[in-house]
């Protein structure tokens, strides 16, 4: 005799599905922050302050100002400007943290530039 299969009708075998990947998200990873050395003081704050600049000749048709304010993040804005040949004044306000306020003023002088405080009065202030 002949084996029979037998066969049952009705439910359908299932099989287990694979628990499908999904991607954890990932912080994305921070640079290091440099860290301090004796040199470095802490920005004091914002300043704003006027000088007047006096140029050499050599310096008259070279953008300082300009360049100040890409070199150094400060706000440079002229106040009153008299220009010739033979020299340069500018009264310039500055505003910006202290400490950079301080290195843009290192940096005038480096150049050459002549680099005196503004002495307000009451009256005009």
């Amino acid at each position: 005799m002949a084996s029979k299969t037998l066969r049952t009708v009705g439910t359908p075998v299932v099989k287990p599905r694979k628990a499908a990947k999904v991607p954890v998200p990932v912080a994305p990873a921070r640079a290091p922050k440099p860290a301090k050395t004796r040199a470095e003081k802490p920005s004091t704050g914002k300043v704003q302050r006027r000088f007047w600049l006096t140029y050499p000749p050599r310096r008259i048709k070279a953008p300082v100002i300009w360049e100040l304010g890409h070199r150094f993040p400060i706000t440079t804005n002229i106040r009153q400007a008299s220009v010739t040949d033979e020299v340069g004044i500018v009264c310039l306000e500055v505003e910006g943290a202290a400490d950079q306020v301080e290195a843009a003023l290192r940096w005038l002088k480096k150049l050459g530039l002549s680099v005196e405080p503004v002495e307000l009065s009451t009256v005009a202030g």
